[in-house]
């Protein structure tokens, strides 16, 4: 059954971002995917992300990250473009900077970090003192030393581009099974040919691609694989205020605070290794609501319009996991993206859906890698239990 390029079968298990557009590329180079997904699409992390498109601190990350990251802001425009052409769709993509404000008590400070990083990459990076910051986001503390400022850093509202990659998906013909949980991958000759679900039909597969965020570590270890993806939670709550209030994304180490274009307002997000344990708890959200408090009081007047969490597909690297797995031809991984889904996603689904057809990774992949050693970082990785 093996088969590479035009006509290609992919069985893609994972309806988030990733699985979605890496479907919806596949599609657009002449494979044929199916997109399974044990609930409904884009319900996950996707959805309940902030959108931001740079990650938290990427000077704590190695340089790959940096370098992917790059590759993938730079499909944003197109991915942008072709969904709204396709689905008359807003994902409302736009540029609202990011800031983080420097206080005399700050835990650490990143700013000798962030400064060599911006240098080296080429980020434009401006450097406020405490007037500067006050006047670009009137919102912050007048206790703040000064901040950073990123004004080119982008934000997508997530739920919409889920709901557009969705609807591009169902107009180009591509086939979405909702409710459907994977149980065994098949196997024939050593090679991966499909997979069997809980409801006893099976899909058949020239390439199975594993995309099903924090439930990948458990499907991946069913079948005999070591992939230390665990989920790791996070609470955000919503607020309602002025539209325009808060003019950039602000983040600091205790919380970050992201505008939408309607007067939303963003807090998020806790880091929580307690497994698949769902709910908001009270003591996380009024721990989020207080540094807000304390960074932007101008905000404290804000409407507290909803709360919610989500399951981040974590590493304890915080680094994805990409590529074929060795010793099981047909099988492909794409998972791990951590706090970075978002932002890595169209990266993600060109590198994997060209790598898949055949053609060599645009970027080096190395340190993303299936079989990569496993070391723990304590800046980006698993949260203490």
């Amino acid at each position: 059954m093996s088969q590479t390029g035009a006509g290609m079968r992919v069985a893609v298990i994972g309806g988030g971002v990733v699985g979605c557009l890496t479907a919806l590329y596949l599609h657009r180079l002449g494979a044929k995917p199916v997109v399974i997904e044990r609930g409904r699409t884009g319900q996950e992390s996707s959805w309940a992300g902030a959108g931001i498109l740079c990650p938290i601190h990427p000077w704590l990350y190695p340089d790959s990250l940096s370098h992917f990251v790059d590759y993938s802001l730079n499909l944003y425009p197109a991915l942008n473009r072709d969904l709204y052409h396709l689905t008359g769709m807003s994902i409302q993509w736009r540029k609202s900077g990011l800031m983080i404000p420097l206080f005399s008590d700050d835990r650490v400070n990143h700013q000798a970090q962030a400064i060599a990083w911006s240098q080296q990459f080429g980020w434009q990076l401006d450097l406020l003192n405490r007037q500067q910051a006050v006047a670009a986001e009137p919102t912050l503390s007048p206790e703040v030393d000064g901040a950073l400022l990123w004004p080119e850093v982008g934000q997508v509202r997530n739920p919409r581009l889920l709901q557009a990659a969705r609807k591009a998906l169902e107009l180009s013909g591509v086939e979405i099974r909702e409710m459907c949980e994977v149980t065994s991958l098949l196997e024939a000759g050593g090679r991966a040919t499909g997979l069997m679900l809980a409801d006893g039909s099976s899909i058949e597969a020239d390439a199975v691609l594993l995309a099903a965020g924090s439930w990948s570590g458990m499907l991946a270890e069913q079948w005999g694989i070591s992939l230390p993806v665990e989920p790791v939670k996070g609470q955000i709550v919503l607020l309602k205020d002025t539209p325009g209030k808060l003019a950039h994304i602000v983040k600091h180490d205790d919380a970050y605070l992201v505008p939408r274009v309607d007067g939303h307002i963003l807090i998020g997000a806790s880091m929580e290794r307690v497994g698949f344990s769902k709910g908001n708890t009270e003591p996380v959200v009024n721990r989020l609501l207080e540094a807000t408090c304390r960074m932007a009081p101008g905000l404290k007047d804000a409407e507290i319009v909803e709360q919610w969490m989500g399951f981040r597909p974590g590493t304890p690297d915080g680094l994805p996991y990409l590529g074929p797995v060795n010793g099981r031809p047909g099988l492909w991984v794409a998972t791990g993206h951590y706090r970075n889904g978002v932002v890595l996603a169209p990266g993600t689904a060109e590198l994997m859906s060209r790598w898949m057809m055949g053609e060599e990774p645009a970027v080096d992949v190395t340190g993303f890698r299936i079989d990569r050693p496993v070391y723990e970082s304590a800046a980006v990785g698993f949260p203490d239990r």
